[in-house]
C-alpha cells in the first residue's frame, strides 16, 4: 500500500480520522487469479504475474485499501511446508497441505522450522525482494507482516477434528504443540520485518479460534495469540476470524489486537459490544452470498443497509465478513465503493 493509505489506515484503527467511509478488503489467492482471468498455478509461480495481478488490482480501485497488500502466498500450504507438509497444486482451485501428524507421539518430533530456508518460504521472500523495487516505484510499500495462526496452523498439520480431540483428551501434548507453532510464528514474523524494515503492522489469520468455547480460549488462544502479536513492535495488529467470533471478541484487546475481520454472521454492534471501543472493526457484508452471487444493485442496497445499522461509525473499515472469496466480480466491487460513497 502506499504511505497515504498506511497513514489513512493507521489514523482509523487509532480513531483519529474524520473519514467514516474507510474501504478494505483482504485479497489473496482464492480471489485475485479468477478476477484477473489467469489460473491459480500461473499466480503462484510467476513473480511478474502475481505483481501485475496486484497492481491491477490497486489500480482499478483506487479507492479501496487492499490488505495486507502484495500478500506473498501460497495458499494454505505456507506455513505448513515450513513443517514439512507436502504440498499439493492445482491449475486453478487452491492447495492443501497434508498432515504431518498421524498420532501424538509425532507431536514430540517435529521439528522446529529454520524461518529463511524451509518449505515455501524463502520463496516468499525472495520473490518480494525481486519485486519490491517495482512495488517501490510503484508507490508502494511492503508494511505487513503475514502469518496464520497457531490453531490454524495446528489443523493442517493433524487435521481439525484430531486437532479439537487433542484439546479435550490432552492438554499438556496440546500446550507443546502450541508452543513449537507459536515459536515460529514468532521467528517468521521477526524475519519478515528483518527483509522489509518498512513494515508496521502484522496480520495473523486463524479461523480455528472460532471452534472453541471461552474456557479454551483462555487457555489455548488468548496466552499463544498474545505471543504472536508480540513478536515485533507493530502499530496495526490486525486479526481474521470469519468463523464464531463472539467468545474470542472480549479478549482482542488483552491479545494485542486493535483491528479485527469477523464472521458476517455477526452483526457490527454485537461485536462493538464484545471488543470495547478501542478495537477497530473491518466488515462485515456476506462474502459469498451477497458480494459474489448478488447482483451489483443487491450489493449497493445491502452495503448501505449495513452502514445505517451500524451505531457508531467510528474505528471502522467498510468490508465483508473475511477476505474476498472467488468469483467476486468487479461491477460488485465497484456497487460496494458507490454505496460507501453514498451514504448519507
Amino acid at each position: 500500500m502506499t504511505n497515504k493509505q498506511w497513514e489513512a489506515l493507521l489514523a482509523v484503527v487509532e480513531g483519529r480520522s474524520a473519514d467514516k467511509k474507510a474501504v478494505g478488503f483482504i485479497i489473496d489467492s482464492p480471489w485475485l487469479p479468477g478476477w484477473a482471468g489467469i489460473s491459480t498455478l500461473d499466480y503462484y509461480s510467476s513473480d511478474e504475474i502475481w505483481l501485475r495481478t496486484n497492481l491491477k488490482a490497486m489500480e482499478d480501485f483506487p479507492d479501496v485499501t487492499f490488505l495486507p497488500g502484495f500478500w506473498s502466498e501460497y495458499g494454505m500450504c505456507t506455513e505448513p511446508s515450513a513443517f514439512g507438509a507436502r504440498s499439493v497444486w492445482y491449475e486453478s482451485n487452491l492447495p492443501h497441505a497434508e498432515k504431518v501428524i498421524r498420532s501424538d507421539e509425532d507431536i514430540d518430533v517435529l521439528p522446529q522450522p529454520n524461518v529463511t530456508c524451509d518449505g515455501l518460504l524463502p520463496f516468499m521472500i525472495n520473490r518480494l525482494k525481486l519485486m519490491e523495487p517495482a512495488i517501490r516505484k510503484k508507490g508502494h510499500r511492503i508494511k505487513f507482516a503475514v502469518t496464520r495462526g497457531p490453531l490454524n496452523i495446528a489443523t493442517f498439520l493433524m487435521g481439525t477434528t484430531e486437532f479439537l480431540l487433542l484439546l479435550a483428551m490432552d492438554p499438556d501434548k496440546a500446550h507443546e504443540l502450541l508452543g513449537k507453532i507459536t515459536k515460529f510464528i514468532e521467528e517468521w514474523v521477526r524475519y519478515q520485518k528483518t527483509c522489509f524494515p518498512s513494515i508496521e503492522g502484522m496480520l495473523l489469520l486463524d479461523d480455528i479460534v472460532g471452534f472453541v468455547g471461552e474456557d479454551d480460549c483462555r487457555e489455548y488462544v488468548v496466552p499463544y495469540l498474545k505471543r504472536s502479536f508480540s513478536a515485533i513492535d507493530s502499530k496495526i495488529c490486525f486479526f481474521h476470524n470469519d468463523a464464531f467470533g463472539l467468545t474470542c471478541a472480549p479478549f482482542l484487546k488483552e491479545m494485542g489486537v486493535n483491528l479485527f475481520n469477523f464472521a458476517f454472521d455477526h452483526p457490527i454492534n454485537q461485536i462493538r459490544d464484545l471488543a470495547g471501543a478501542e478495537v477497530a472493526l473491518i466488515g462485515n457484508l456476506p462474502p459469498r452470498d451477497v458480494l459474489a452471487a448478488g447482483k451489483p444493485d443487491e450489493v449497493y442496497s445491502a452495503t448501505q443497509k449495513m452502514m445505517r445499522e451500524a451505531a457508531d461509525h467510528q474505528r471502522i473499515i467498510w468490508s465483508c465478513g473475511g477476505g474476498i472469496p472467488q468469483n467476486v466480480p468487479t461491477d460488485n466491487l465497484k456497487a460496494f465503493v458507490n454505496a460507501v460513497k453514498d451514504f448519507q
